[in-house]
């Protein structure tokens, strides 16, 4: 064997190990900071939050709402990645007015990840949310990674994910 095709194939097993890195994200006062706690007594569908149950985990935050037009283009990219990405916790924050309202995004959307009504924008307020759609990556350790915003691709998500993976 030549040297120069050992050190071809050193290269490439190289770039394959190499850990994925976050895209672009957003400026926000949460990167590199430990996500905001986590936790409702009720989510949209009846069913709680356990404390704890997101730990050791990657993490996808949705913050949406009905009068987000954004919101309709990225809220069927989340759901395809929630699907696919069985190890990440997926979790949708409606900012829409009622509960009502909320549920009719989740049918329109057929959203299938726990979904909070954020009735009083409390998480919105603790998240610092100023505009529709943000998207939060958190890592398995609970560090806020990446965040998305409206002009935030598809492909962007996905990399963002793998990286926290």
């Amino acid at each position: 064997m030549s040297v120069r095709f050992v050190a071809s194939c050193v290269l490439v097993l190289a770039m394959g190990c190499s850990p994925a890195s976050f895209p672009q994200s957003s400026a926000h006062g949460l990167l590199g900071q430990p996500s905001p706690a986590l936790k409702a007594r009720q989510m949209l569908d009846g069913s709680a939050l356990v404390e704890g149950s997101l730990a050791g985990r990657p993490v996808v935050v949705k913050f949406f709402a009905d009068y987000c037009v954004p919101c309709k283009r990225t809220l069927p990219a989340v759901e395809a990645l929630h699907r696919r990405f069985s190890d990440v916790a997926f979790i949708g924050i409606s900012e829409d007015d009622t509960a009502e309202k909320a549920r009719q995004v989740v049918k329109q959307f057929s959203l299938t990840f726990p979904i909070i009504h954020d009735t009083s924008q409390v998480y919105s307020g603790r998240f610092r949310v100023a505009q529709m759609p943000t998207t939060f990556v958190i890592d398995k350790a609970g560090i806020v990674r990446w965040v998305g915003g409206a002009d935030q691709t598809d492909d962007d998500l996905t990399q963002a994910i793998e990286a926290a993976r």
